[in-house]
């Protein structure tokens, strides 16, 4: 497949707009658009039924165009290696950029293919590195979804896109207030297990079995009241050294790990 259009000036307006939507969330916001990077991110983005609107590539640096064959004539625009390298945002770049449509991520949105579900709960995370690893973990747990409660970052900033290796798209994610998916959780009959260092039993002791929300907050708070006051249960990690507690995704990878053998072990 080849491009109908060709562009060779950094001053063109549709890099221009490359550039805003990478850098200004504010411009994600207003025009429902955002910009993503790479192939495998592409792909999955993709395959996960994510509109993509352009697709921008450089001929001289993209290895493998068989990616091309998915998108008709209209999307592409081919461009020269200084665009390019203008638009990029990555260091170790593969020539492909795409924009694309958001999807919705409204709480009222979300919908199970399972009567088990097993979900992850963020509150307030703001590290794009540490969203980005949650949601990797989540897709290779296979998780029914991502809940972001009060989130605090773009889902689309650029960072998370690269930190998830595009696993942001691969996800079932969600936002809403603490407040708000407490209230979905309990009238949907999940148990609600909350990452925590007071009032917590050792995660091995609980049953993850039935439908069940894990819970972490961030490294320096935790988890805000709310959550603790409403959880089925606080639940730990214990800890054999010198410090109390992990980084979160690493936390969450255990707990969620757990869950999964646990619900194995049941089958």
């Amino acid at each position: 497949m080849q491009a109908t259009k060709y562009i060779s000036s950094t001053q063109n307006s549709l890099v221009k707009k490359v550039l805003l939507l990478r850098e200004k969330s504010r411009e994600r916001k207003k025009t429902g658009l955002f910009v993503l990077e790479g192939l495998r991110e592409i792909e999955i983005a993709n395959n996960a039924n994510y509109h993509i609107d352009t697709i921008l590539y450089c001929q001289e640096i993209l290895e493998n165009s068989d990616i091309l064959q998915s998108f008709n004539a209209n999307q592409l625009i081919s461009v020269s290696g200084e665009v390019y390298k203008k638009m990029a945002y990555r260091d170790s770049t593969e020539g492909i950029i795409a924009i694309a449509k958001a999807k919705d991520h409204e709480l009222s949105s979300l919908a199970f293919e399972t009567k088990n579900p097993l979900i992850l709960i963020a509150e307030a995370p703001e590290k794009p590195g540490n969203i980005g690893a949650l949601l990797r973990t989540a897709d290779a747990a296979n998780l029914d979804a991502v809940l972001i409660a009060n989130p605090k970052t773009d889902l689309y900033n650029p960072n998370i896109i690269r930190s998830s290796v595009g696993c942001v798209f691969s996800r079932e994610v969600k936002m809403g207030s603490t407040t708000e998916i407490i209230s979905y959780l309990k009238r949907e009959g999940f148990q609600i297990f909350c990452a925590a260092l007071s009032a917590s039993k050792d995660y091995t002791t609980v049953d993850f079995k039935e439908p069940t929300a894990i819970v972490v907050g961030t490294e320096h708070s935790g988890l805000s009241t709310e959550w603790l006051n409403n959880a089925s249960q606080n639940i730990i990690i214990p800890m054999e050294g010198a410090i109390d507690s992990m980084n979160v995704s690493v936390s969450a990878a255990i707990l969620i790990f757990e869950a999964k053998r646990q619900r194995k072990i049941n089958k």
